[in-house]
């Protein structure tokens, strides 16, 4: 505890460093001397805050975005054809060929795949203009080929069917929806893809993912000639 003489001097310490006398009667407490205040660069603080918002927003993966014309294909290795062991690169097999035409489709076997969208390219006479042609599904490799060989028994038709069983190469496309209700799990939309000299010329989506409208032989080759 403070002395009264400690309490007088430190009042009289006050009073001369304010320039006048402290006011009779005014508590010995207000007279302490306050203790140094810590101050700050306002412009440092809102710096490091600033910068630590961007380094945040830096390791923000970017969107994805549906391929579109001028882009490549995907450069990856992530389908199948016949066998796990043979690994499909489209991105490098349109390297090596003038024009590719690309058939997505949700489901190996279902009756809109097998009854409409493929067998209708596979009447078109324009499709023979291509020098590859494949459909890709999200279905397991053996299950492709099985419907290859369902719709192409002869194996004449000249279209490659590719497995993309974990997905891959369909969500890099951002062609992938959620099928769980009925697929139980991720599938491809139902589209048709036109590549020219390995950049992608042409996409054709169907707005609901599954339908058969805008992804049709007639709707992205032309209709057929009746004569």
């Amino acid at each position: 505890m403070f002395r009264p003489s400690a309490l007088r001097a430190l009042t009289q310490a006050a009073s001369r460093s304010s320039g006048r006398a402290a006011p009779a009667g005014t508590p010995s407490a207000l007279l302490l001397p306050r203790p140094a205040l810590s101050f700050f660069s306002p412009s440092s603080s809102s710096s490091s805050s600033s910068s630590s918002s961007c380094k945040s927003r830096s390791f923000h993966a970017s969107p994805r975005a549906l391929i579109r014309p001028g882009d490549p294909l995907p450069d990856t290795d992530a389908l199948m054809e016949n066998t796990p062991g043979q690994r499909v690169n489209l991105a490098a097999e349109a390297a090596r060929v003038n024009r590719m035409l690309l058939i997505g489709v949700p489901a190996a076997f279902s009756p809109a795949c097998s009854a409409t969208h493929v067998p209708g390219y596979a009447r078109h006479p324009r499709t023979r203009e291509f020098d590859l042609v494949g459909v890709v599904s999200v279905n397991d490799v053996f299950v492709m080929k099985a419907w290859g060989q369902t719709l192409d028994p002869a194996g004449t038709l000249g279209i490659r069917f590719f497995a993309d069983p974990t997905g891959k190469f369909t969500k890099m496309l951002d062609m992938a929806f959620d099928g769980s209700a009925i697929f139980g799990g991720d599938r491809s939309k139902r589209y048709a893809i036109v590549v020219e000299q390995g950049k992608v010329k042409s996409v054709a989506v169907e707005p609901d993912n599954t339908g058969t409208s805008v992804s049709l032989a007639e709707s992205v080759l032309g209709p057929v000639s009746s004569a």
